[in-house]
């Protein structure tokens, strides 16, 4: 019972870990070749946004930055008054 218990004891990283196969260079250049598949497997993956799409999404931001540039320019201009009001006064 405490064979089968010993096995399921522990943070689990023990029973992942393979013996290191090559030497330190062949590893490096293995790891950065999966890595690099990884990436392009991922890659693969993204949705592009077509032309129209992207011409949209580009005036969406452009006229949400502006309303919001145009709050903020209000709120500055409220509070620039207060304060001349209040410390001028």
């Amino acid at each position: 019972m405490t064979e089968a218990r010993a096995g399921n004891r522990g943070s689990g990283r023990a029973a992942q870990r393979r013996p290191r196969q090559g030497n330190p260079v062949s590893r490096l250049f293995q790891s950065l070749g999966l890595f690099i598949s990884q990436i392009i497997d991922e890659l693969r993956k993204v949705v592009r946004p077509t032309g129209s799409e992207l011409l949209n999404y580009t005036i969406v931001v452009i006229v949400f930055v502006l309303v919001i540039m145009a709050i903020v320019a209000g709120l500055d201009f409220v509070f620039h008054r207060l304060m001349l009001l209040l410390l001028a006064g």
